[in-house]
Parts: C-alpha cells; sequence; structure tokens
C-alpha cells in the first residue's frame, strides 16, 4: 500500500504546502517543531478539514477538496498512535484491545488478538487498568489496539518523545518488527534524528511547511543541504553487515566494501546492522594518518561542501557504498583546500558511536 498526500493549509505564521508518498515501511516526516508535521498527519487522520488536498491510499480517495469528498476519521481505516497513549483509564487493558478489534471494519481480515498480545509481550497486563502500568507498557497496547483495528495506515505522532531513555529503548524495537515484518505504511513524525536513523524506510524532511528532500533515510540524512535540525543535528546512516565480533568486544562491520569497528554490537555474525554517525564525529584529513588511536579510518571522496552562515561547514563524503558528513570548521576546509572531488580520509573514533546508534535492520523483539 502508499498513501499519497499533496495538501495546502494557511496558518497564521505560515502556509503548509507539501507534496509526497509514503511506500510500505515507516516514512518519517522530520523537521522542528512546528514544521507542519502533525497538522499533515491530523489531515490524513480526517481530524483536520485542509483547505486544499487529495490524501489517498492506492487510489482509495480519504480526501479531495475539488470533489469535496472528506471521509469521516471512522472510515479512513487508520490506527493512531498518539505521544501520550491515550488509552481509557475505566477500561482495562483488554477492553482498550478489543475495543480497537470492534473498530475493525466489515469485511477487513481481522488480525488475532491473541497473537498481537503475545508478540507486544503484553498477556500479563491484560487485567490492569493503564493507570497501573508503564509508560512503555501502556505504549505497547496502544500499538496493540492500533493494530487490532485492521488499519490500512499507521500514524504515529512522536510516539517516543514522552518516555526516558530505557522505556525508548524498550518500544523502539517494535517499531522495529512492524517495520520489516508487515506491509501496511506507517507515517512517523519525529524532529529527533536518532529516530530517523533506526527507522525510517523512507525521509520526507520538512522546514518552515515545505519539503526539502524526500527519499531512503541514507540519501536525506547525508545531504548536507538538508538539515531540518540544524547542523549540529546532522549526521548520516550506514547500511553495514557484522563480520564477526572480537573477543576484545570490538564487532567488525561491512559497510559497502570498507570495514567499520565498533564497540559490541550485540549482533551475530552476518546481521545487517544500520548504524548512524554523527557529523560532528567524523575529523578529515588529506593524508592517511599513522601512531593514530582511532580505529576506523575510511577513505572517501568529498561529493559536496555546504558552508554553514557562521564558522561551521558540512562536508558530504562517498565512502564505498555509503554517504557520510562531516562537520568541520570553514578554517579546516580552507586551510586543507578542500573541493568537491577531492580524496581524503575519515576519522571515527569507534567509542563515539554507542549502542543507541545501532540498529538491527532486521530486528525482531520476540526473538
Amino acid at each position: 500500500m502508499t498513501l499519497s498526500v499533496r495538501m495546502r493549509h494557511s496558518f497564521p505564521e505560515r502556509t503548509l504546502d507539501v507534496a509526497f508518498q509514503a511506500p510500505p515501511g515507516i516514512t518519517v516526516l522530520f523537521g522542528r517543531s512546528g514544521a507542519g508535521k502533525t497538522t499533515i498527519v491530523n489531515a490524513v487522520a480526517g481530524l483536520l478539514r485542509p483547505e486544499q488536498a487529495h490524501i489517498s491510499i492506492d487510489g482509495r480517495v480519504l480526501c479531495d477538496t475539488d470533489s469535496g469528498t472528506h471521509l469521516p476519521p471512522q472510515r479512513r481505516r487508520l490506527g493512531y498512535i498518539f505521544q501520550e497513549p491515550r488509552l481509557f483509564p475505566h477500561m482495562t487493558v483488554r477492553r482498550n484491545l478489543m475495543y480497537g478489534h470492534r473498530l475493525a471494519p466489515a469485511g477487513a481480515t481481522r488480525p488475532d488478538p491473541d497473537r498481537i498480545i503475545g508478540l507486544l509481550g503484553i498477556s500479563g497486563l491484560l487485567d490492569r487498568r493503564p493507570g497501573t502500568l508503564s509508560g512503555g507498557e501502556r505504549q505497547r497496547v496502544a500499538i496493540g489496539r492500533a493494530l487490532l483495528s485492521a488499519p490500512g495506515l499507521i500514524l504515529a505522532d512522536e510516539p517516543l518523545s514522552s518516555l526516558d531513555e530505557a522505556r525508548k529503548a524498550e518500544v523502539m524495537p517494535y517499531f522495529e518488527w512492524l517495520r520489516d515484518e508487515l506491509s501496511i505504511p506507517m507515517l512517523y513524525v519525529t524532529h529527533s534524528a536518532s529516530e530517523v536513523a533506526r527507522l525510517a524506510t523512507t525521509v520526507v524532511a520538512i522546514d518552515n511547511g515545505k519539503v526539502l528532500r524526500q527519499g531512503l533515510a541514507g540519501e536525506v540524512l547525508s545531504d548536507p543541504a538538508v538539515t531540518p535540525l540544524g547542523a549540529r543535528a546532522a549526521g548520516a546512516v550506514l547500511e553495514t553487515r557484522v563480520v564477526r565480533t572480537h573477543p576484545d568486544g570490538i564487532s567488525e562491520l561491512d559497510a559497502g566494501g570498507l570495514r567499520l569497528f565498533l564497540p559490541d554490537v550485540g549482533q551475530p555474525d552476518g546481521a545487517r546492522v544500520r548504524v548512524q554517525i554523527a557529523a560532528h564525529d567524523v575529523m578529515l584529513a588529506r593524508s592517511r594518518p599513522e601512531d593514530i588511536s582511532a580505529l576506523n579510518i575510511l577513505p572517501c571522496t568529498i561529493t559536496g561542501i555546504r558552508l554553514g552562515d557562521g564558522p561551521g561547514a558540512l562536508v558530504q563524503l562517498r565512502a564505498g557504498d555509503n554517504m557520510l558528513l562531516a562537520r568541520i570548521t570553514r578554517r579546516s576546509v580552507e586551510a586543507l583546500g578542500l573541493a568537491p572531488g577531492d580524496s581524503v580520509f575519515a576519522l571515527l573514533k569507534a567509542v563515539s558511536i554507542s549502542k543507541a546508534n545501532v540498529a538491527d535492520v532486521l530486528s525482531d523483539p520476540w526473538r
């Protein structure tokens, strides 16, 4: 299934004018707070009537202002996972889940509640009320309620932002599993670069009500012209494969023909993993350094340079089959005489990348 969105809506401070497609997987709407991400999701959900719009899923029109079509939310076959789980506090977990099950449209293939409950690990919570659950448990129940409604599309509006780091680590694998195992497209809103790097199949970068760029996560995040959160949050995503984990606790990864060494990524040999590398963790050298502690010295080619308004610069690099970003100073760009097409070496300290920056491409939180 593919979601198609074209909409325009005016606010006193700006006009939202966007067009994009969300294929199967997780399409992340990525940008600063106030960029218009939640407005888009609410228009898709039917909670907002945009001034001009055409919104459809595989040709099934949800909203078309030219023809006057505006399906009410309950007829759109959507599962909505909010920032706060919004469970019914007077109902048990079981009743909250079955409420979603009853919302499944007539004729739709209804998911098996027992299977969903088992997969989400919430079978022991069924007789409890939401007020007695942790934040991570409530969010897993909210995911289950959305899945049991047999949605054609899942909407998730910053579903991890209200959780602490421990609860985020608990819930994140379930979104990775939804991405990898289900054919249901998901529209996911966040302004967290790490969530984009771990979850996104497709990224729609939005700033000031406009789409800056849409594409694969690795392509969009490594584009120096696309920095919706600013240069300090810039980074890239590498698609890699675990070669082996050495006895000293260092995992050796293959990154498009290059070797990358990181602290134990916790995945078996052969596993495909995504690695998020922040631009400020990458240094550049004209020649290969000798007698240096950095384990990762990657030969690269400069493909682009973006000079900031201040003292900083973003340098885009091709490293094997992947793209990288390096955040250095304009003075360094000038001192090294860097230009597109130049060959350089990217230096990356292994310890600068934690497990939070590494994601199993085919995650299964129940294995």
